[in-house]
């Protein structure tokens, strides 16, 4: 029996070879003039390119300047005071024995710095958002979704503000490809300050770009409330007297009744005999109203009149009421009539500038965007061959941490976990991988001495000044594809620091 050899297939001596990426655990084939899945790394011609620049904060605010890669280099020496060299652009340590792609060398207030510069892959991560707003978007740990899949959950409310948690690894990698997916498109847009649309099971449909006014099926939200009801009668209880019988401030959290409350007690306020359906907390203190809604006070009510019951012998007919919301959207007046029935009437003259007066107490509605994330075990490395001493320099504060160059807040207790507003950090400052998983910007700067004694990478140092000539450190086989230049956002603190970081 004759056995034929299978053909051997060979390549087209004309077809160029396809690169693989390192940048993370895909490990793409790319082919020549294309990009990975990442979008971030392209083959071109035959080289692999970081296809964000590298990113570039200088120390001006809000200011018409010459940005430093605008104009050639000078040959001096810069300084950290000026410039920041941020992880923006500039790729990662996977896999992961690699040192940083970047470890600067600057001087900062006179004192010799290290800045580690590294994109992380943050599969441990997710956004903490803040909407202002006193509407019922949905119930505590009612699913939010995007795209259909569930990517988060509402947490508890905050004052004058709700919550939600979105992200985390367990949406991110621990559901369906689908969900995994779904969550890393929303994180991804919603931390580079696009707008995304998101849908609370059994509550509104919501629109949400950080840093501006979130929109609640279909209408943006103009400010969150002054306070609670009872906050908002102590506010303006002595602004009220002599101009109303009774004011009652309607609120899903603890609605306020001036007659009752503490505040007009002391001013020499008249009992009405109003009655309150609801919880009694404390005197003019109401509990549960109404169900919570997108209508007066956070509440599901259309008519305020709906938490009144009947009026106790004391009320008389005449007396006036003045019901109003806690951000003074909602305002109405009342008389009671022969029977002590409230009768809606006209809204006095006197009462309209007390209630723009709680519309002007109130802030702008806006939705803020924190990026969380937990700095691991292989980003760390790329820092120090042990891992556990920079999580405890970070800790004990000789090492300062920011996202992009944006001051983050750090989480007590074990590990390297932060927060960090992204309207801070400069345009497009997050990436993403397949696998599914956030690419975050994350640096630590501290002084070189410290950077020694945890056993940094010493070998891998270099000048700021090459950093900014375009010089690419030695560890990466991949080129950058350019630089940009961004001034430090209005207000914000420099990321090394005027003052030493112990």
């Amino acid at each position: 029996m004759t056995v034929e050899t299978p053909p051997v297939k060979r390549k087209r001596a004309d077809k160029p070879e396809k690169i693989r990426c390192d940048a993370c655990p895909v490990m793409c084939y790319i082919a020549e003039g294309r990009a990975g899945a990442c979008d971030r790394y392209a083959n071109e011609g035959g080289e692999l390119v970081r296809l964000d620049p590298l990113t570039i904060l200088e120390n001006r605010e809000d200011v018409a300047l010459v940005p430093f890669l605008d104009r050639e280099w000078d040959g001096d020496i810069v300084s950290g005071d000026e410039a920041f060299l941020t992880a923006v652009g500039s790729g990662t340590t996977y896999p992961d024995y690699k040192p940083a792609p970047f470890i600067v060398a600057s001087t900062a207030a006179d004192a010799d710095m290290i800045t580690v510069v590294t994109e992380g892959i943050f599969s441990y991560c997710g956004a903490k958002v803040k909407i202002d707003t006193d509407r019922h978007l949905g119930s505590e740990c009612a699913w939010v979704r995007a795209e259909g899949e569930v990517i988060g959950h509402v947490t508890t409310s905050e004052y004058g503000s709700q919550m939600l948690s979105l992200g985390g690894v367990n949406h991110l990698t621990g559901g369906s490809k689908k969900e995994g997916r779904a969550t890393c498109s929303a994180l991804l847009a919603l931390c580079n300050g696009e707008s995304v649309a998101l849908t609370i099971d059994n509550g509104v449909d919501l629109e949400i770009t950080a840093g501006q006014a979130p929109i609640v099926n279909g209408q943006a939200e103009e400010r969150m409330r002054v306070g609670c009801g009872s906050a908002t009668v102590g506010m303006f209880a002595a602004q009220w007297q002599g101009l109303v019988d009774e004011v009652v401030v309607v609120d899903d959290h603890i609605t306020g009744v001036m007659s009752e409350h503490q505040a007009g007690k002391v001013i020499g306020w008249k009992p009405t005999g109003i009655k309150i359906k609801g919880r009694r907390s404390t005197p003019g203190r109401y509990f549960q109203v109404a169900e919570p809604g997108t209508g007066w006070g956070g509440t599901d009510l259309s008519d305020p009149l709906a938490i009144l019951d009947t009026f106790k012998p004391e009320a008389w007919p005449g007396l006036s009421i003045l019901m109003v919301s806690t951000t003074g959207e909602h305002a109405a007046y009342y008389e009671l009539n022969d029977d002590l029935v409230p009768v809606q009437k006209e809204m006095p003259a006197r009462l309209l500038p007390s209630v723009q007066r709680i519309e002007e107490n109130c802030e702008p509605s806006m939705a803020s965007v924190l990026f969380m994330a937990g700095a691991g075990g292989s980003l760390r490395s790329g820092v120090t061959e042990n891992p556990v001493s920079l999580t405890r320099s970070v800790q004990s504060r000789l090492t300062r941490v920011t996202c992009g160059g944006a001051p983050v807040m750090m989480w007590p207790g074990g590990g390297i976990t932060f927060m960090s507003d992204v309207t801070q950090m400069p345009k497009n400052a997050f990436g993403y991988v397949p696998t599914p998983a956030l690419v975050a910007p994350i640096e630590f700067t501290m002084s070189r001495a410290d950077y020694q004694a945890l056993g940094g990478h010493m070998d891998y140092v270099m000048p700021l000044e090459d950093a900014l000539k375009g010089v690419h450190p030695r560890q990466s086989d991949h080129r950058l594809s350019g630089q940009r230049s961004e001034s430090r956002k209005s207000g914000a603190p420099w990321p090394v620091g005027k003052e030493p970081l112990k």
